[in-house]
Order: C-alpha cells, then structure tokens, then sequence
C-alpha cells in the first residue's frame, strides 16, 4: 500500500473510545483504532491526534454552569482520553509523546509548534490535548489549528457514519450522503461536518477533509492510501 499524505492529523471524538459502554474508557476500543495507526506509521506516515472529551463531559450540555468553567473541565476530559490513546499505542511498541495545550508537566508536554514537528519527523505519534487551550472553541476547531500549524497534508475526521449527509441519516431513510464537497457548501449549507470555525481555518490553509466512518478501524488506512470512502471537502 503506497500512503497518499505524508503527514496527517487524526480527529477522534472521545464517544468513539467508550465503545458499547457509552461513558468513559474501553481500552479494547482504543486498541482496535490504534493498531491502523500503527500501519500508517510503518508505511513512513507521520500522525498526529486530536480527541475529544465527550465520553467524560459535554461543556456545552452543562446547564446553568459557567462556560469557561465547563469547557476547562471538557479539556481535562480530552487529557484523560490523550493519555489513554498514548498508553495504547506505547504498547503496542510505538513511541508517543502527549502534549497539552494547557500547561500540566507532570503528565505530559506543553504544547510547541516545533517540538510536536520535530517529534513527527522522528517518527513519533503526537497526540493533542486541551484543544485550543481556550474556552468557547470546540475540539475539531483545535484539531484544524493543529493541523495548520504542523502542515499537515489533510484532517481525517473519524466518526460514527460513513461521511457527509443532507440531514441525519439515524432518523432521515433519505438523507443523501455527498462524496464530494467545496467548503463554500459547507458553510452555506450548514452541514455538519466541523463547527464553522474549524471549517474556515482548513478553508483558508488548504487543508482538505475527509469524514468517514470508524465503525471498521482499518478505514483510517485506506483514506491516508487514497481509497475513495466518505466525503472529501475541499
């Protein structure tokens, strides 16, 4: 298999890693999606990794309490899931450095643009904690940051449905997936594909997406190989 990009980010949201249990951790889920991961490193691929927080908290669904507040709790979920995903790949034999966007040196890196580069050139999984590091942006805004800042080649937004639909295939029998999108559609249309945030910055950087589905793990291969799957914006 010959790899399309070079260097890719990785966007996993924190549901996909509770498995059925739906809240929390399951490990065996976090190791079915980190052994693609490892191919893609054997193939010369450079990953970095964004996760989500939502298996342990929704900032957003919190109520009456403080945004800013919330969303610093929903960043210490996203910590909690980066280190899970580290543990997963470091057994199996892959070296992996944690960085968080808010400083918590006693379990993990601060971020820096050019120690997370200079990890990826050596080989290195860098998995992204915190997101942005700042409330009222979502993960998949950080994720797209992230990927401008370390020039990635394409975000590979991982999810539960296998690409870009018109409106919520769960509940719509005749929601029509697209295979293909400009992020002008995206954007004018209102799909949910990122928040609008997210979206303008991959926009604005060339920086495509792929959204896909990870309910087969070896997925994540195939799209960095170039196989058609999901829906691409572009």
């Amino acid at each position: 298999m010959e790899p399309k990009y070079k260097r890719v980010l990785l966007k996993l949201s924190g549901e996909s890693l509770a498995g059925n249990e739906k809240h929390g951790i399951d490990f065996e889920t976090v190791l079915k999606f980190c052994k693609p991961i490892k191919k893609l490193s054997e193939l010369g691929v450079e990953v970095a990794i964004v996760v989500g927080g939502g298996n342990f908290w929704r900032g957003r669904s919190s109520g009456k309490m403080d945004r800013t507040r919330a969303d610093h709790m929903g960043m210490l979920a996203t910590t909690i899931n980066a280190l899970g995903i580290c543990d997963a790949l470091e057994q199996l034999d892959l070296e992996v450095r944690v960085q968080t966007a808010i400083s918590m040196q006693q379990i993990a890196e601060p971020y820096i643009r050019n120690r997370a580069i200079r990890h990826l050139e050596k080989g290195r999984i860098v998995v992204f904690g915190c997101g942005t590091g700042n409330p009222f942006f979502s993960t998949d805004t950080a994720a797209a940051l992230r990927a401008a800042e370390i020039e990635a080649d394409i975000v590979l937004k991982a999810t539960m449905v296998d690409g870009v639909y018109d409106s919520d295939p769960k509940t719509n029998p005749e929601a029509k997936r697209y295979d293909r999108l400009s992020f002008h559609d995206v954007l004018n249309l209102d799909l949910k594909v990122m928040d609008s945030a997210a979206a303008a910055i991959c926009k604005e950087n060339n920086i495509p997406i792929i959204v896909f589905s990870l309910e087969n793990p070896d997925n994540i291969i195939s799209v960095v190989c170039g196989e058609n799957i999901g829906t691409i914006v572009e």
